[in-house]
Parts: structure tokens; C-alpha cells; sequence
């Protein structure tokens, strides 16, 4: 896959997203009477709050991006209302990866 799939340079950061990950897992069995729960891992999303990164890092990343180019937020949506819909009735404790490849 893309550049989403390379671990970041934060010990701190790449745990808190594992740890995200299995909460939901977890959360998938525990509640499997009344709730279903699911993780949504998105790549490298247009927010602005990477504007600062180094142009060349930036090429490099994208470079790695099947696709190409980073997200954008409304690419989210259509999974968003998927999973909140019943034509999701049997996904739960899944992790969707949204990262352009």
C-alpha cells in the first residue's frame, strides 16, 4: 500500500493508532449483543494541518500513494453513512483503510 502504511517517526503515535484499532476489535466482541463497532484508519487526509511539511517530504510521500494525492475529508462520507446504515448490519470489528492504495 501507500504512504499511510509506513510507520510514522513517533513511537507515541504509532501505538495510540494499534491501540485504536484493537479497542474496536475488542469493543466488537464485548458488545456483540446490542452494538456493532468498527474502526476507520484513513490515510494522509487534505486538513491543512500538514501545510508545514518540507515540499520534497511531501512529493515523497505522495509518491508512495498509489493514487497519488492525499484525501480529502468529504472522500470519508459515503463509508461514514455506510457504516452507520444497515447495508453494514454485518460489519463489526472491522478496520477500513481509506488511503488511496
Amino acid at each position: 500500500g501507500g504512504a499511510g502504511k509506513l510507520p510514522q517517526e513517533q513511537t507515541s503515535y504509532n501505538v495510540a493508532k494499534v491501540g485504536c484499532v484493537n479497542l474496536a476489535r475488542s469493543l466488537a466482541n464485548e458488545w456483540r449483543g446490542f452494538a456493532r463497532v468498527n474502526s476507520v484508519s484513513p490515510g494522509y487526509i487534505d486538513t491543512g494541518l500538514s501545510d508545514f511539511i518540507d515540499p520534497r517530504m511531501r512529493e515523497l510521500w505522495m509518491g508512495l500513494i498509489p493514487m497519488g494525492r492525499e484525501g480529502v475529508a468529504k472522500e470519508l462520507k459515503g463509508l461514514y453513512v455506510y457504516l452507520v446504515s444497515e447495508a453494514s448490519s454485518y460489519t463489526t470489528g472491522s478496520d477500513i483503510v481509506v488511503d488511496g492504495g
